[in-house]
């Protein structure tokens, strides 16, 4: 199917122009007639129109937060959804973004569910906010559950910005460190080497060690040394996200010491708690809303736990049991979750969970944090640092080569 561009007039008399995909122009008028719209110009797009870089694109949370804000408050006024649509698509910056509300809102024209629309992004609206809206729908409550899929966007951008916080600086310097060193062997260590060649004599050990190293990456050797790592980051990054990849660093990833699994630990529980009561509180089935959780967690751990913990609930056990058998779930979680389903407050308790962990993380982060950054002048000291007194040991000994 091909993209069209048409310009048209509306029963009211307003010149539409938009974009519409069909299988020719024949097919694309016959389908704007149905829409009772007056077909004025159709074009295909050409391929110097489209954006060869749109697959590279990415929508970030800020951006779907505020649409969702927008498209709430407006459906809250009264505004139909398709009219709010229209407005929303106009008021959006990010052109990813504003092509998906687009297509939106020409399947929800076209007859679709708001829900049955966005499911078909799933790359800029997750089944947790897809399935939320899906409730908003049949509940008549679509304005609500709009402010609440808003509100939990929100915690999740601010729960990201607190790991990214205390993982931006230390990937930074690291980077910027290497640079530095290669540099350094690359450019300077050879005009050094090329005079205490002419000297002659034995050279320190540090020194013929960082000449090796200069050697090494001036050489075409040197140039598959850089290919090979950037490889490896690229394969890494690719095999975590097959399944068995998820499965293993799932494990990994909490037992990393330095405080590291501790905190991604805490985030999964924060999200998890979260997801779970914002989909209960939308009205979602729980074996639903668990399998949902489940996938959106983050973490290949407790997403088995919690799809392992269907079977059980599906015959009537109350949801914290199943869990207490897992231990990636603390007592004080499964207990919480246990007042909530006694007391019929299970969404409050589960809010009061995510607020905890969200505060661990806050806290947590902010101690490794203070034990990061001086390590990593350490670090970065240790490795410029070694590599000028590996080419200055020499001096201490010229006189002794030039006699």
């Amino acid at each position: 199917m091909a993209t069209y561009t048409y310009k048209a007039r509306s029963r009211r008399g307003e010149i539409l122009q938009d974009e519409i995909e069909g299988e020719s122009t024949v097919a694309v008028a016959a389908e704007l007639r149905q829409r009772g719209l007056f077909v004025i110009d159709i074009k295909e797009q050409g391929m110097a129109q489209r954006d060869i870089l749109a697959p590279f694109k990415r929508v970030k949370l800020a951006d779907v937060v505020v649409f969702t804000r927008q498209f709430a408050t407006m459906i809250g006024a009264g505004m139909p959804v398709v009219r709010a649509l229209y407005v929303s698509e106009e008021q959006t910056d990010n052109k990813k973004l504003k092509e998906a509300i687009s297509r939106v809102r020409r399947d929800v024209e076209a007859g679709l569910a708001l829900s049955e629309a966005l499911a078909r992004h799933p790359d800029i609206f997750s089944r947790l906010y897809v399935e939320m809206v899906k409730a908003g729908e049949v509940g008549g409550v679509l304005d609500e559950i709009l402010l609440r899929v808003a509100a939990q966007l929100e915690k999740d951008q601010e729960l990201r910005r607190k790991v990214k916080s205390a993982m931006t600086y230390p990937i930074v310097v690291l980077v910027l460190a290497v640079l530095a060193a290669s540099f350094m062997l690359i450019f300077i260590v050879p005009i050094f080497a090329k005079m205490f060649k002419d000297l002659g004599g034995t050279l320190p050990l540090p020194t013929r060690i960082a000449m090796a190293l200069s050697n090494i990456l001036t050489s075409p050797f040197g140039i598959l040394l850089y290919v090979a790592l950037a490889a490896a980051v690229y394969g890494f990054l690719r095999w975590k996200d097959t399944e068995r990849g998820r499965r293993v660093w799932g494990r990994v990833v909490l037992r990393i010491p330095a405080r590291i699994g501790d905190i991604v630990q805490k985030v999964a529980l924060a999200r998890f708690a979260r997801n779970l009561s914002a989909l209960s509180a939308a009205g979602v089935p729980i074996l639903q809303a668990l399998e949902i959780t489940a996938t959106s967690s983050g973490n290949w751990v407790i997403e088995r736990a919690l799809l392992a913990s269907r079977d059980s609930i599906r015959q009537g056990i109350p949801i914290y049991k199943p869990l207490e058998a897992e231990p990636v779930f603390p007592p004080m979680v499964t207990r919480m979750i246990a007042v909530g389903e006694e007391t019929g407050d299970l969404d409050g308790m589960l809010v009061k969970i995510a607020e905890f962990y969200e505060s661990e993380v806050e806290a947590a982060v902010k101690a490794l944090t203070s034990i990061i950054e001086p390590l990593m002048i350490v670090v970065v000291g240790g490795i410029v640092g070694g590599i000028i007194i590996a080419m200055y040991l020499p001096m201490f000994e010229i006189y002794n080569l030039v006699k």
